[in-house]
């Protein structure tokens, strides 16, 4: 077997489908706008986290702030003494295509064949006589609104402070260290490489896999001395000093050139980037950054209600604690753990490669899982709050990565899916179109097992896109994928007739639910969800551009035939298999049979869902429990949202929210949130931190297309008073919305290519139409 498959192959997939994405790599780029000199606007302390403590050096996962600029990006320790960034890429991976399968038909998964995402480099700035033990006064914060990691402390009567942001016009990291009071800086610079490399003022370096990368840091001062001191910049007696940094690799999101640039050299462009950007004031610099951060930012905007005094003079790390020890809301403290979901989404996904599994953010090369991108509900969980938080510019790293490695996975499903060895093979002997496996990678590799319904859900949350943002062109660059995977579950389905019945109906080939219950099951609820939603997609889309008119009656036509899941008899629960019999665990982590419920909606409480099954998926979620790892409590609590159940909703918000201690499942000290792996350990995985804000707005607004629902499981918490601005609304409409004393005061609507819609509340209903552009506002809501 070609292990490589050739350039021509993959140029014709890429030309077939029309597939090359648009996404930018790490380049030259010209010179930004600076915004007129002017003071930078300081951060509303609502946006503000704190802390009283730097992180530990050992602990950064759980204690280190995250800064991002959506490519490169780094965890700070902010160690008075001992400044640490541990710095990432978004392309720096591992591993390859991996397209020679396992005895089992399964691709290998390990850290050289499939691949890791892994760190860039470490960054130590040490200051002479800046121990802790010696400064009083710390102070640590995160501004979300601005981006900016800050710290302060008193020195011998003097005020230091340091910022630290990641900036992405300029793509470098900034430190800039200053001073009131007639103090000065004094130490060394320290730039390493993480496998191997060494230390020094840049590197440059090579996977055996054929990834090139690289970094580069300088720096300045004033008043003082700054001067390379072998592999190392030493400062002396500098009154302020400015440490700008680097780094990416030569990384292309391109199949027909393998996923490389061959002609970028990392380290020369990090060097490049560095003097540029040194070339100006650290104030010009960070004027640029927070004039770009906040564009998006601010887009959107919460409150739900007024914390006490009392818990504002807490710090963040005690405010969670203190949520949990007493159980009373902390209105103020949740509004701000949503815009953390959003800040993570901003920094993280922004012109390169989507959130994995750990976001932008590591503290070593060996992450759980390799980091890598989850398609079975981690990857889509990353990408559920961008469109409804006001961040639909994050986005585009999805759509643009999945574009991109279109042609390998038709190539790799082409070849290999139906490998006699892989137990999840189409019975049928056809084979068409394209999947994936529950794992991938950036280089159009697969990893852990074949996953059938992958490409239905990836191309349902592409979809979803598409409903907030209405737009042809975007309609244009993913209907190759929703084609297909349309082809592919055309050659896959299979004819059957149910038990005691005579009609013949379509299901699924054998595929387990993720990551649940026998392996060989046909007609799985999760697979028969997805397939019905793909082939509504791809109706419509193929309808909206007047393409393939015969094919789209085709798949209609497959559609009708459809198998769609029952209750059992036996349990009252919505059937997980097509069988009545719970196969599996009852409180399993994953949601898979409920995907119909959330993030779909054919399963809903507005009459248009018969009752039983409403009661089956009902039954089925309170089965599952309320307490799980913080991803799988975020889609219970979107599940509890959509059925109007407020308190589970706010509860499951709550168990997130609890401190977790010794690895348990969490929130961190830096918010992060913690997956007990094992006991006494566990790691950082970023989604629940983005779907826990997801079911917190459902709790306020959901919407489908025509549809918008105002404060459908609007918690006792936030009843009294509070607004959002900015949410995004199916159909193409954004909804800024206040409310007192449960219930809506004004909503104004306003259009982003959507033209109708119906507003309700409480079975009140309006209807509004609207230009593109345009806007309503809507008072007297509640009846």
């Amino acid at each position: 077997m070609d292990s490589n498959p050739p350039r021509r192959s993959l140029l014709g997939l890429a030309a077939a489908t029309g597939a090359l994405a648009a996404l930018p790599a790490y380049t030259a780029t010209a010179a930004p706008r600076r915004p007129a000199a002017s003071a930078v606007p300081a951060g509303d302390t609502r946006h503000t986290l704190w802390w009283r403590a730097p992180a530990d050096g050992t602990s950064m996962i759980e204690q280190g702030l995250p800064v991002g600029n959506g490519r490169l990006g780094a965890l700070a320790g902010n160690d008075p003494g001992r400044e640490l960034l541990l710095i990432t890429d978004a392309t720096m991976w591992t591993g390859g295509l991996n397209d020679t399968l396992d005895a089992d038909g399964q691709f290998p998964y390990g850290r050289d064949d499939f691949g890791s995402f892994t760190l860039l480099a470490r960054l130590t700035v040490e200051l002479s006589g800046h121990d802790l033990s010696a400064v009083s006064d710390y102070r640590r914060t995160l501004d979300l609104a601005r981006g900016v990691v800050s710290c302060s402390y008193t020195r011998s009567g003097v005020t230091y402070r340091r910022q630290i942001f990641a900036s992405r016009p300029d793509d470098v990291i900034v430190l800039h260290f200053s001073q009131s009071g007639g103090g000065r800086h004094t130490g060394t610079v320290v730039l390493e490489g993480t496998h191997g490399e060494g230390e020094g003022v840049s590197f440059g370096a090579a996977f055996p896999g054929g990834l090139r990368y690289g970094a580069a840091v300088t720096a300045h001062g004033s008043g003082g001395r700054v001067r390379v001191d072998g592999t190392r910049i030493a400062f002396t007696d500098c009154r302020d000093l400015t440490v700008v940094v680097s780094g990416g690799t030569n990384y292309k999101p391109d199949a027909a050139t393998r996923y490389r640039d061959p002609s970028l050299d990392p380290a020369h462009l990090a060097r490049t980037k560095v003097r540029a950007a040194a070339g100006h004031l650290a104030a010009t610099l960070l004027r640029t950054h927070v004039a770009d951060h906040r564009h998006l930012f601010e887009q959107f905007d919460l409150s739900l209600g007024a914390s006490t005094d009392e818990q504002r003079s807490l710090d963040t790390w005690e405010r969670i604690r203190a949520r949990a020890r007493d159980g009373a809301p902390d209105p103020e403290l949740e509004a701000a753990y949503l815009q953390f979901g959003r800040y993570l989404t901003l920094a993280g996904s922004r012109g390169s490669l989507p959130l994995g599994l750990q976001g932008l953010w590591l503290d070593g090369n060996d992450p759980d899982w390799m980091g890598d991108y989850h398609t079975d509900i981690n990857l889509q969980m990353n990408y559920w709050l961008a469109d409804r938080a006001g961040l639909p510019q994050c986005f585009d790293a999805l759509t643009d990565y999945c574009l991109a490695q279109l042609p390998s996975w038709t190539d790799l499903t082409r070849r290999l899916f139906d490998d006699p060895r892989n137990r999840y093979r189409n019975s049928t002997v056809k084979n068409a179109g394209w999947t994936v496996a529950i794992s991938t990678n950036p280089h159009g590799g697969n990893g852990w097992w074949w996953h059938p319904a992958g490409n239905a859900w990836l191309c349902a949350t592409l979809w979803e896109h598409y409903e907030y943002r209405p737009s042809r062109a975007y309609l244009e660059r993913i209907y190759p994928l929703l084609k297909g995977a349309c082809e592919f579950w055309e050659a896959r389905l299979l004819t059957t007739t149910p038990p005691g019945e005579t009609r013949e109906v379509l299901i699924a080939d054998s595929d387990w639910s993720p990551e649940h219950g026998p392996l060989d099951a046909k007609g799985i609820t999760y697979a028969q969800e997805l397939v019905w939603a793909l082939f509504g997609q791809y109706g419509t889309a193929a309808a909206e551009l007047r393409r393939d008119t015969g094919y789209a009656e085709t798949i209609a036509g497959l559609r009708e035939r459809l198998y769609l899941p029952r209750v059992s008899p036996k349990t009252g629960r919505l059937q997980e298999w097509m069988s009545p019999d719970d196969l599996g665990e009852t409180t399993h982590r994953h949601l898979s049979p409920l995907v119909g419920l959330f993030p779909g909606d054919r399963i809903r409480p507005d009459g248009s869902t018969p009752r039983d099954l409403l009661d089956g998926a009902t039954a089925l979620l309170a089965a599952r429990g309320m307490n799980s790892f913080g991803w799988a409590n975020a889609w219970r609590g979107a599940c509890w949202a959509r059925l109007k159940d407020a308190g589970k909703a706010y509860q499951l918000l709550g168990n997130n929210l609890r401190p977790s201690t010794g690895g348990t499942n969490g929130t961190a000290f830096n918010l992060f949130d913690i997956y007990e792996v094992e006991r006494g350990r566990g790691i950082f995985q970023i989604d629940a931190n983005l779907g826990t804000p997801t079911a917190m707005i459902e709790m306020l607004v959901q919407s489908r297309p025509g549809h918008v629902e105002l404060l459908p499981a609007l918690p006792e918490a936030w009843a009294d008073r509070g607004s959002v601005r900015g949410a995004g609304v199916r159909g193409g409409f954004v909804l800024d919305l206040s409310w007192r004393h449960g219930r809506p005061v004004e909503a104004t609507v306003r259009s982003v290519g959507g033209r109708a819609t119906t507003v309700s509340y409480a079975g009140t209903t309006r209807g509004i139409r609207l230009a593109p552009g345009g806007s309503v506002t809507l008072r007297d809501l509640a009846p």
